[in-house]
Order: structure tokens, then C-alpha cells, then sequence
């Protein structure tokens, strides 16, 4: 008897990684496909933010050299890589030009180089991507657009999902990081009692 590998609608599979992604309390207060994607842009704020504000400045150029590294992004060009592909992709799904010089290619713009600036360079790429995922309804994810890196075509939901995922591949890329600077990522730390009235 042949056994067959049961293979979930590509549907199903984007509500599993959007349940994955979101907090429960946000997905299902959502009423649209656009508040849905904006409300894991707002979790990449509350994840990706505090990382990148707990690196010390002065760490800011630190990449792992132990082990096989070598040629690997520093924590500067992590932030930068992260904030220009979320520029991209925003600009893509909006139609338009980033409203930021986001450089020559997806590693972002050379003159970006300490913290302050690649903090601010990243919280700009989040409010432009709050703008973009409220702009993919229910009547136009599934529409070809413009792909941000090259010739071809990319389907609207493909371009908003991926903001996702590729921060949060570079996220945990990120908190090895830290930590290999003795810095507990914000994420894992305690949470601080309420006060008490």
C-alpha cells in the first residue's frame, strides 16, 4: 500500500507561520489581511528594536571570528542588511521608491555606520513598513508586483510575508551576537513585576 505525504494548502501554512509570528492577542483582534501583516511588523519592533539598542556602541563592529566565520556580517551590518531589505520590500509592495537612500544594494547604504544612525535607520524601516502592510487587502495579496531584487515578478503576499522572516532569520543571527558580548537580549530577560497600586 502506498502511503501518501498529506501537503497542506500554501493558505493553511501561511495562517500556521502567521499564528507562529504574531501574538495571539494581535491576530485575532485583526480584521484585515493588511492588520494582520502590520501586526508582525509591530512584533518585529518589540523583538528587533530592543536587540539592537541592548548591543553596546562600541560592539557595534563585533562578528565572530572562532570557528568558521570568516567574511561573516558584523552586528552594524546585520541592523543595516535587516532595515534596507524591509525598505525594499516596502517599497516594492507601495510601488514606489524607499523614502531613504538605502544604497547600492540589499546591505544598505556604506555611510551608515554607528549605532545611533543604524537604530534610526531601523525604526524608519519599520514605520515604512507599517505604511506597506496596510496597503494588502484581501482583493490584492494575491497580485503580481515589481520583485525588489531583479527583473522579475513576485506575488504581493510573498513580498509582505517575507518581512517576517528574513528579519527574523537575521534576528537570531543577532542574539548570538549579544550574547557573545555578554549581553542578555532583551526578549530573554525577566519581565518586571507590575507596581503595585
Amino acid at each position: 500500500m502506498e502511503m501518501r505525504i498529506y501537503q497542506a494548502p500554501r493558505r493553511v501554512l501561511l495562517v500556521f507561520f502567521m499564528l507562529a509570528v504574531v501574538p495571539s492577542s494581535s491576530i485575532f483582534a485583526a480584521d484585515t489581511v493588511g492588520q494582520i501583516f502590520d501586526s508582525q511588523i509591530q512584533t518585529l519592533e518589540h523583538e528587533h528594536l530592543p536587540l539592537a539598542q541592548a548591543m553596546p556602541a562600541e560592539k557595534y563592529d563585533f562578528a565572530p571570528t572562532a570557528g568558521s566565520f570568516k567574511g561573516v556580517r558584523t552586528f552594524a551590518d546585520q541592523v543595516r542588511h535587516m532595515a534596507t531589505v524591509i525598505y525594499m520590500l516596502s517599497g516594492a509592495l507601495l510601488g514606489e521608491k524607499p523614502p531613504v537612500d538605502i544604497g547600492k544594494d540589499d546591505n544598505g547604504p556604506a555611510t551608515l555606520k554607528t549605532k545611533a544612525q543604524l537604530v534610526d535607520y531601523l525604526k524608519g524601516s519599520l514605520a515604512y513598513a507599517h505604511k506597506a502592510a496596510q496597503s494588502v487587502t484581501a482583493q490584492n495579496e494575491l497580485e503580481d508586483i515589481q520583485s525588489p531584487f531583479g527583473p522579475g515578478k513576485m506575488k504581493r503576499l510573498a513580498v509582505v510575508s517575507m518581512i517576517a522572516w528574513h528579519s527574523f532569520d537575521h534576528y537570531g543571527q543577532m542574539v548570538e551576537y549579544v550574547r557573545m558580548n555578554g549581553v542578555i537580549p532583551p526578549s530573554s530577560q525577566p519581565a518586571t513585576p507590575l507596581a503595585k497600586k
